[in-house]
Parts: structure tokens; C-alpha cells; sequence
């Protein structure tokens, strides 16, 4: 008993001693805490998509369904604006058919100025870094203020196109630019001018095709013709879709060439009154900012549905490598 009771003492003893464990969880981070530093260096982007992207396309729906002449509050008009748009409007249907003669004529040619000029650029020529900077130069300055001024006294009366007119072949031109029947042409020029964006998109898609293909459809007697058709077009298809997608929008947006060119006017008679530049009219000039913001939307449709259609049609003839 008594040796018991020590022993069952001296246990106790020792059990009074031992330190105290206390068992604790771990609980992991949320999501937000691991992601945090993530969405703290993308502040910036967030606060400028929703405070300048967002924000105002969000606005400026709501402004297609009033009447907003900057000075007073917006008055609600439910779809009055679109209904003008469609029925009552002549000058809509004038700068529409203006703006599509533009898509129309400028898009293709600068493309296929653009491919002609990578073609003979994919050649191997020496010192192909200048001649690419050079090319893709006017596409950083063609829609600039200072661009559209200098085509603007290129193609005036007194400008250089009819000073070499009359100096080499001995005709008086007109002056392009005031002139309703030529006016037009001088901008789709200057679009086929910047063809050095699409251009270098163009030369990269030539380098990822296989030499080995026009290695073989040598061998077998194909000519250039038949081997540019076969497999450099084919091959290329996905490049022409996406510059033409981009080139098309870029198209229907054209402003600066038309405002400066014309004064602001889209003249004479309106033969370069391009959509965006009759918007800019409505907005700024007559401050119907409600019936601007509907235009504004109608452009956004009518993109959307080129571009729903393009990519449509695209299964038809973009071919992949897949």
C-alpha cells in the first residue's frame, strides 16, 4: 500500500510538471487573401475599364433613350431616337452609304496592298528591318491631325498632285478634296497608305508556313501562280480573317481624315460625311447628346453584326491547321 501510494504520488508529481499541449487548426487563406497582391497590381486596369470603359457605355445607353442637351436633365423619350433613326433621318442614311462605300473600297485594297508588299518582303531582301519600320510608319501617323492637314494640301487645288499633273502631262486637275465626285477617293487613298499594320501581321503569318510545302510543289512542276493559290492563300487564311475583321472595324470608326479634310463639314455636299464624323455633328454641334449616344449604339450593332457574320462564314473558307 505504501509503496503504491508512493508511486501513484510520484506519477502525479511528475503529471503536475509536464507542460500543457494545446492542439491547434490550421485554417488556409481565403481565395481573396492568396489573390490579393494579383488584384492589387491590376487596380489600375479595373479602375480604368469600369471608370472609362464601362462606366460611360453604360451612360451612354441610358442617354439613348432621352433627350440631353448637356445644359438640362436627361429627359426619358423611350425609343423615340432609334425610331428617328430609321424613319426620319436623311442624313443617317446619307453617312451610312457614304462610311459602307469606304468600308468597301478601302479595306480590300489596303489588304491587298498589304500582302503584296509582305510577299516581297518574305523574299529575304537585305536590311528587312528598315524596310518594315519604314512600311509600318504610316500606320502609326496616318490617322493623325497633322497627316490629314498635309493630304489635305497634297490634293488641294494648288497641291502637288496638280502641280505634277500640270508640269509632267500638261493637265489642269481639279482640287480632289472640294471636289464631291473625287473627295471620297482622296480618303480611301490615305487608308491604303496605312497599310503597314496589316502588312506586318501579313509577313509574320508567311514565315510560319512550312518551306517544305513549296519545296515539294516545286518538285512536282507547280508554277508561283498555282503554288501562291494552293497553299500560300489557303495557309493564310486565318491572317486575312483576322485583318480584315480589324481593318473593317477600324473602317467603320474612321473620323480624324474626314473631319480635317472636310473642316468638320463631311462636305462638299456630304461626300465625306462619315457616320462617326455626322455623330461628332449631333453631339458637339447641335448638342443632341440623347440622339448621338443612339447613334453611338446603332454603330455598335451594325459592328456586331459584320462581325457575328464574319465569323459565320469564316468556317467556309479559314482554313486551319487542325
Amino acid at each position: 500500500m505504501g509503496t503504491n501510494s508512493k508511486s501513484v504520488a510520484g506519477g502525479l508529481a511528475v503529471g503536475a510538471r509536464a507542460p500543457l499541449r494545446v492542439e491547434t487548426t490550421y485554417k488556409a487563406p481565403s481565395a481573396f487573401a492568396r489573390n490579393a497582391p494579383g488584384y492589387l497590381f491590376l487596380l489600375p486596369w479595373f479602375i480604368g475599364f469600369f471608370g472609362l470603359t464601362l462606366g460611360p457605355a453604360i451612360a451612354s445607353l441610358y442617354l439613348s433613350f432621352t433627350d440631353y442637351n448637356l445644359l438640362q436633365s436627361p429627359n426619358l423619350v423611350g425609343i423615340d431616337n432609334y425610331v428617328r433613326i430609321a424613319t426620319a433621318d436623311d442624313k443617317f442614311l446619307s453617312s451610312m452609304k457614304v462610311t459602307l462605300f469606304y468600308v468597301v473600297c478601302s479595306v480590300p485594297l489596303k489588304l491587298t496592298f498589304a500582302l503584296l508588299v509582305a510577299l516581297l518582303l518574305n523574299r529575304g531582301i537585305k536590311g528587312l528591318p528598315v524596310y518594315r519600320a519604314i512600311f509600318y510608319l504610316p500606320s502609326l501617323l496616318g490617322s493623325s491631325v497633322a497627316i490629314a492637314v498635309l493630304w489635305r494640301q497634297i490634293f488641294d487645288a494648288d497641291g502637288i498632285v496638280n502641280t505634277l499633273l500640270w508640269y509632267v502631262f500638261g493637265i489642269n486637275g481639279p482640287s480632289w478634296i472640294s471636289n464631291p465626285d473625287y473627295s471620297l477617293y482622296t480618303l480611301v487613298i490615305l487608308a491604303i497608305w496605312q497599310f503597314g499594320s496589316p502588312m506586318i501581321i501579313f509577313l509574320a503569318g508567311l514565315r510560319q508556313i512550312p518551306t517544305d510545302l513549296y519545296e515539294a510543289a516545286s518538285l512536282d512542276g507547280a508554277s508561283k501562280v498555282r503554288i501562291f493559290f494552293k497553299i500560300t492563300l489557303p495557309l493564310l487564311t486565318p491572317v486575312i480573317f483576322f485583318n480584315a475583321v480589324v481593318q473593317t472595324i477600324d473602317a467603320f470608326k474612321a473620323f480624324t481624315p474626314a473631319y480635317v479634310i472636310s473642316s468638320g463639314t463631311g462636305g462638299p455636299i456630304d461626300s465625306t460625311l462619315f457616320y462617326t464624323l455626322y455623330l461628332y455633328q449631333e453631339a458637339f454641334g447641335y448638342f443632341r447628346m440623347g440622339y448621338a449616344a443612339a447613334l453611338a449604339w446603332v454603330l455598335v450593332i451594325i459592328i456586331a453584326i459584320f462581325t457575328t457574320f464574319s465569323f459565320l462564314s469564316a468556317r467556309y473558307w479559314v482554313h486551319y491547321d487542325d
